[in-house]
C-alpha cells in the first residue's frame, strides 16, 4: 500500500511514518506543507529524519503564497480575530496544509493519507474533512487517535526502534507559521496560570519605542516603513521581525473547539495584530458606517467557518467577493507607536479620508448645515420617543 504521510517532523508524525513502514511494510511517502513556518534547516532536518524513519521518499510542498493569496489577505481585509483576540493562525493553516497534501497524494496515486492527530482536538477534524473532499474514497489512518496513543508510549516506540530525539524534554508544543505561533502545554493546562517569558519563542530584545508605517493600496499590504514590497508574504516577515523585537502579539485565547470542549491555547503573533490593527483603523478614516458593519458581520463568519474547517463551502468565496469589494477605498499609510508587549495607532495618511469634509469638522463648526436645519433633525430624530414616553411616562 502506498500511504502519504502528513509529516512535520514532530512525535506524531514521526511514529506514523516508522510504524506504517516497519511494521505495516507500506510505501510511504513524507509530505511536509510548508505555510511559512519551517527554516531551511528544519526542513533539510526533516527530510533526513523521514528517511531514517523509513520513509521511501519525502516532499517539502511550499504553500505559502497560495496561503496569503487565497486566505490570508481576506483575513486582513475582515479584520479577522476569532473571539476578538486570536488570530486564527493554526486553523487556517491546517486547511492549506491538507489541501496540499492530499493533491500530492492524488498525484502519486496514494491508496491511503496518514496523519497524526489526536481525538481531542480541532485537527483531526481539519485534516479528514479535506482529505475527503480533495481526494475522495481515499483511506484515512491515524495512529494516535485510532489507538488513543500516550506521548511516552510514542517515545518508547522510536528509542526501541534506534531513533532518538529530545520528544521527552519538551514542555510546550508549538505550531510556527507566517501568521503566528501557537503554544500548547505547561502552564496552558492550568486555567489560572499564564506563560512565562521562557515559553515565548521571540524574547523582547527592544526597549523604548518607534514608529512604524505601514501603507495598504485597496485593503492589501503595499509599503512597511516607505518600503515597497510586491511579495507580500515578506512585507508580512518585515512586520514580524519589527514588531517582534518588542513582544507585541502575546496573549491567550480560550474558546470552544469543533468537537464541543473548550480550548486555550497562548500565542505570540506581531504580524497579524500590528497589520490587522493598522487596517482597522485605517477603516474607520475610509469606510461608511454601514460598510464598516456588514463587513464585520460577514467578516465573523469568514473566520468561524475558517475555524470549522469550512474553508472549501461556497458561501466563503461569495464572502470572500464581498471582504475584496469592500476594500476599494481602503488607501492609505498607518502610523503606529510601537513599545515593549504593546502598540498604539497614531493617525493616518490617505487621500480617502473621511474625516476630512467640507461639510464640517466634528465638535467644531458645521458648515453643510443651518443651526435651525440642526434643530430640526433632532427633534424628528426624537419622534419615536417622544410618541412611546407620551403614552409611558411612569417609565422615565
Amino acid at each position: 500500500m502506498k500511504v502519504v504521510v502528513a509529516f512535520s517532523g514532530g512525535l506524531d508524525t514521526s511514529y506514523t511514518v516508522m510504524y506504517l513502514a516497519r511494521e505495516k511494510g507500506y510505501e510511504v511517502y513524507a509530505a511536509c506543507a510548508d505555510t511559512g513556518g519551517f527554516s531551511a534547516e528544519q526542513l533539510k532536518t526533516n527530510e533526513e529524519n523521514a528517511y531514517r524513519l523509513g520513509a521511501k521518499g519525502y516532499v517539502t510542498i511550499d504553500v505559502t503564497q497560495e496561503y496569503y493569496a487565497r486566505s490570508l489577505r481576506y483575513m486582513v481585509y475582515g479584520n479577522v480575530l476569532r473571539n476578538g483576540t486570536y488570530p486564527i493562525s493554526v486553523s487556517s493553516e491546517r486547511i492549506f496544509q491538507s489541501m496540499a497534501i492530499a493533491r500530492y497524494a492524488r498525484e502519486i496515486g496514494a491508496d491511503a493519507i496518514a496523519h497524526g492527530s489526536t481525538g481531542a482536538g480541532n485537527d483531526q477534524v481539519r485534516f479528514d474533512m479535506t482529505f475527503l473532499v480533495v481526494y475522495p474514497g481515499v483511506e484515512i489512518i491515524t495512529l494516535t487517535r485510532d489507538n488513543n496513543l500516550t506521548r511516552q508510549q510514542e517515545i518508547d516506540y522510536l528509542n526501541g526502534n534506534g531513533f532518538s530525539a529530545d520528544f521527552a524534554k519538551l514542555k510546550y508544543s508549538y505550531n510556527v507559521g507566517i501568521w503566528g505561533t501557537s503554544i500548547c502545554g505547561g502552564e496552558i493546562l492550568d486555567s489560572a496560570q499564564g506563560l512565562p517569558e521562557t515559553a515565548y519563542l521571540k524574547q523582547v530584545t527592544k526597549t523604548g519605542g518607534e514608529q512604524l508605517r505601514i501603507e495598504f493600496r485597496k485593503g492589501e499590504i503595499h509599503a512597511v516603513n516607505g518600503l515597497v514590497y510586491d511579495d507580500k508574504i515578506k512585507a508580512i516577515q518585515a512586520v514580524e521581525a519589527i514588531g517582534a523585537a518588542y513582544g507585541i502579539g502575546r496573549d491567550m485565547h480560550v474558546g470552544d473547539t469543533i468537537i464541543g470542549i473548550k480550548g486555550r491555547v497562548g500565542f505570540e503573533a506581531a504580524a497579524p495584530m500590528l497589520i490587522i490593527g493598522a487596517h482597522r483603523f485605517l477603516e474607520k478614516y475610509t469606510l461608511s458606517k454601514w460598510q464598516q458593519y456588514w463587513k464585520d458581520q460577514v467578516a465573523n463568519w469568514y473566520g468561524m467557518f475558517l475555524h470549522e474547517s469550512q474553508y472549501l463551502e461556497p458561501v466563503m468565496r461569495d464572502i470572500e467577493a464581498m471582504l475584496t469589494e469592500s476594500q476599494r477605498n481602503v488607501n492609505g499609510t498607518v502610523i503606529l507607536e510601537l513599545r515593549p508587549l504593546s502598540f498604539s495607532t497614531v493617525g493616518v495618511e490617505s487621500a480617502d479620508d473621511l474625516v476630512k469634509s467640507k461639510l464640517g469638522e466634528y465638535g467644531e463648526t458645521q458648515k453643510g448645515w443651518t443651526a435651525d436645519e440642526a434643530k430640526g433633525f433632532i427633534k424628528l430624530t426624537s419622534t419615536p420617543l417622544r410618541v412611546y414616553y407620551s403614552n409611558h411616562k411612569d417609565e422615565l
